[in-house]
This record gives structure tokens, C-alpha cells and sequence, in this order.
């Protein structure tokens, strides 16, 4: 099952590619290019986060799977992703999914035992 693990773990990081598209929008404004520059560097929180996740629990991935779907909910709560269906399966569902990826295919040890 440990190379399964690949899969979730190149899917986060195309998703943190995707994330970090949106950022490029703070460019191309009529502000001086200083304020563009951290304009793009804090539309870059959430891939910082999801960078962070993912480095910090590269090899345990049943928590990292729990800590994506948790950054789910927070994605949903603050970015108000509910109130389209779109925009929430873009940016809520697919740590949802990644996460669960993440916990189907690598199971702490205790809970193999039961």
C-alpha cells in the first residue's frame, strides 16, 4: 500500500499548484509593484499552509490525511466556498478528497489491530 501513497501525495501537489494560480491575480493592477509583490506573497497564505501540511506529515499519513480534511473545513468556513457548488468542489472538496486518500490508503497501526 505504501506506493499507492504517491497518489495522494501528487495530487496535493497539483492542487497546491492550482491554489497558487489565484494568487497571480494581484498582479497587473495600478498599484506600484512593492504593494503587487505582497499582494501575491499574502494570496500565498493558503499554499504556504498546504505546503506546511504537507512537509510536516509526510511520512504520517493517516494524520496528514486528517489535517487536509480539516484544512477543508476551514477552507469552506472562510472562503464561503457553501454558497457555490463550484467553488466548493474546487477548493473544499478536493483536500476532502486528498485527505481521504490519504487515510484509505495508510491506516495508523493501532487501528489495524481491531
Amino acid at each position: 500500500m505504501k506506493k499507492y501513497l504517491w497518489i495522494p501525495r501528487i495530487l496535493t501537489i497539483l492542487f497546491i499548484i492550482f491554489i497558487s494560480i489565484f494568487a497571480l491575480d494581484s498582479f497587473g493592477t495600478e498599484d506600484p509593484w512593492y504593494l503587487e509583490v505582497v499582494g501575491f506573497l499574502i494570496h500565498l497564505i493558503p499554499t504556504y499552509i498546504l505546503i506546511a501540511v504537507l512537509a510536516i506529515f509526510w511520512k504520517k499519513p493517516f494524520y496528514c490525511g486528517l489535517s487536509y480534511i480539516l484544512v477543508a473545513v476551514a477552507f469552506t468556513l472562510f472562503f464561503n466556498t457553501y454558497r457555490n457548488l463550484y467553488s466548493f468542489l474546487l477548493i473544499s472538496f478536493l483536500p476532502t478528497f486528498i485527505g481521504l486518500l490519504f487515510i484509505i490508503f495508510k491506516k495508523p497501526k493501532e487501528l489495524k489491530n481491531k
